[in-house]
């Protein structure tokens, strides 16, 4: 294989990409990654402007019989499917040296990306997706296919946050009623018990797949997971696995019966989209972009939920619930960050889920798992190993192995500006949302929406206001924000292209500014999602740290935006300014991790800048 990835490495795919059968002529663009034996790039219709994704491979991978055969499957089973829920297939064509398939492209990467930012997600998010992954499999079984690689990996999301099932390299087609598969394939974790038993598989592994996802979603890390393969392999087939206490009844219950280790005892799709946790919870009409690295707030959408009537009876055509729709009813909390005005009455449903709806309302508090110091110190062992490896001293540098667009940062900084000696630092996010960190060490946001503020207390407590709608304790800080905002969108350019507002944002919860210092090179920004941005005054470099996706992103002299793996870093080597850099952030984080975070600021500014009347920027 090594061998065979030189050989793909020394024909380089065109930078033009002609269709001889159409003519129709595609521009290379953005590399969106790799995986298996493909490489995707987003691939521009030079003649319609409209954008796809490329996966392309090169033949020189598929020498052997069953790998062409395999490609050939792929290509058969996924054109034949028109869904809304499943990826879009636009074609493919091949030249003398690759395969190319064209297909709809999902800019919103896949559930993978999501879970190893958020890790467990609120129950609506999860019944948001399960829904619209169910309702993808039933397209897919209902046209007697059997996709058996359901994984997070493989859920991929559109613009408009919807889930797309994609990649069906191991999908396969039933020939006949009641044929049972043999062939070992899958995902280790998600794989069920009957194919790694070879007793002869059907639709029901999928269904196995999605309690898995579902378990994952909810619980933030797969069911069977462990160290190793052969331990995760044995307790699939015991059917070893521990659902959480804080895990609400409902969704217990159907986990419970899609991880049912005999596949006859498995329900279908339609009998999972009328289960109890799909019907009787909250389930958002649309979610925000910004619930890829936040948590959404449902206190305003999701205050009173019915445990004794289906979700139709009780949500509006809109999707946001009925209040008060049964007098008579039990209301019922979902464990949902942000709730709040729920109640819990003795006996019921929701009983179990008071405690985690109860810690929600008091502000927004941190997840149990989530560590007080946002990831520093997981940060700070990342970056040291990279350092420790030296990676500008390699004979061989290659930096391409290491790159991995999946990671790119969802929130960073694009403009601020200091005014601390006064007021505090403003800023402005990637997604155009504006943000002040305030010398008291309060917080005022203002969403992309232009509509939508949020005040953070020094404690954390979140409250939620309206630009044109807010108490008259916060005038003087909402005017500060105006100011501030007047100021960037004046005098400040911005540093990348920004996401349009849409419907749903109204949900959105975006990471606030934690904390920052500056120094004689840099500024240094850390976000409350962990992510640690370090701006560099004299070349307007910049790099962002991400330790959920342990991944670096560099901005160069020349604008150049490139994400990287840190342990690819640490194993292929980079060039000598990024080293440079990461050996700066690492000395950054360490004086970050000594300095309480309620006085970084001070303690850094008093040494390193001076005193000013007139605002500092970018």
């Amino acid at each position: 294989m090594t061998s065979q990835l030189k050989d793909e490495t020394r024909k380089e795919i065109p930078e033009i990409i002609v269709d001889s059968s159409t003519g129709k002529k595609y521009q290379r663009g953005k590399f969106l990654g790799k995986g298996g034996f493909a490489k995707c790039y987003e691939l521009t219709d030079m003649k319609t402007k409209e954008i796809f994704a490329g996966k392309i491979v090169a033949k020189s991978l598929l020498v052997k019989p069953h790998q062409k055969e395999k490609m050939s499957q792929e290509i058969s089973i996924h054109r034949s499917l028109r869904d809304k829920h499943v990826v879009g297939f636009h074609g493919f064509f091949e030249d003398s040296d690759f395969v190319y398939i064209i297909l709809e492209l999902c800019r919103r990467r896949s559930l993978m990306e999501l879970h190893k930012r958020r890790k467990a997600i609120t129950e609506p998010e999860t019944r948001y997706f399960l829904k619209q992954i169910l309702s993808g499999v039933k397209h897919l079984h209902d046209r007697k296919v059997i996709h058996r690689d359901l994984k997070l990996g493989n859920l991929f999301l559109s613009d408009e946050m919807e889930i797309k099932i994609g990649d069906f390299g191991l999908a396969t087609r039933v020939d006949y009623e009641g044929e049972r598969k043999r062939t070992l394939c899958g995902t280790p974790n998600y794989i069920a018990p009957e194919i790694l038993c070879k007793k002869g598989h059907s639709y029901e592994v999928d269904v196995w797949s999605v309690g898995c996802i579902l378990y994952t979603l909810l619980v933030g890390k797969p069911p069977f997971e462990t160290q190793t393969l052969k331990d995760t392999y044995m307790r699939i087939k015991k059917n070893e696995y521990h659902i959480p206490s804080r895990i609400g009844p409902l969704a217990r219950s159907l986990i419970q019966r899609l991880l049912q280790g005999d596949p006859t005892r498995r329900p279908n799709v339609d009998l999972i989209l009328a289960d109890d946790f799909m019907t009787m919870g909250y389930i958002p009409n649309r979610l925000p972009t910004s619930c890829l690295t936040m948590a959404p707030r449902f206190d305003s959408r999701c205050s009173t939920v019915a445990t004794r009537k289906p979700l139709l009876e009780i949500n509006n055509k809109d999707g946001s619930p009925v209040k008060n729709v049964l007098k008579d009813g039990v209301k019922k909390v979902d464990n949902v960050t942000g709730f709040k005005g729920g109640v819990s009455v003795p006996g019921s449903v929701g009983q179990q889920q008071s405690a985690a709806a109860q810690q929600a309302a008091a502000g927004q508090q941190q997840k149990p798992d989530e560590p007080s110091d946002c990831y520093l110190k997981e940060l700070y062992t990342q970056v040291s190993a990279v350092v420790a490896s030296k990676p500008d001293e390699r004979e061989n540098i290659n930096e391409e192995e290491s790159e991995d667009p999946a990671a790119v940062p969802m929130i960073w900084v694009s403009k601020w500006v200091d005014y601390s000696d006064k007021y505090g630092l403003g800023y402005q996010l990637c997604d155009d949302s504006i943000g002040v960190l305030f010398n008291d060490f309060t917080k005022l946001l203002l969403l992309s929406d232009g509509e939508n503020i949020h005040y953070i207390e020094r404690s954390n407590a979140e409250h939620y206001h309206q630009l044109k709608n807010y108490p008259a304790t916060l005038n003087k800080k909402v005017t500060l924000l105006r100011y501030f905002r007047n100021y960037m969108n004046e005098h400040l350019l911005k540093a990348a292209a920004s996401m349009c507002p849409r419907e749903g944002d109204e949900l959105a919860r975006i990471p606030s500014l934690r904390t920052y210092f500056r120094t004689r090179s840099a500024i240094i920004l850390h976000l409350t999602n962990g992510t640690l941005q370090i701006n560099f005054f004299e070349d307007h470099t910049k790099i962002m740290l991400c330790p959920l996706m342990g991944a670096v992103t560099y901005i160069d002299e020349k604008r150049n935006f490139r994400t990287y793996r840190m342990t690819g870093l640490e194993k292929y080597g980079c060039r000598p300014d990024l080293a440079n850099r990461l050996r700066y952030a690492r000395n950054m984080i360490q004086k970050l991790m000594v300095t309480k975070s309620s006085n970084a600021k001070s303690a850094s500014s008093s040494s390193t800048t001076t005193q000013h009347t007139q605002p500092t920027t970018a």
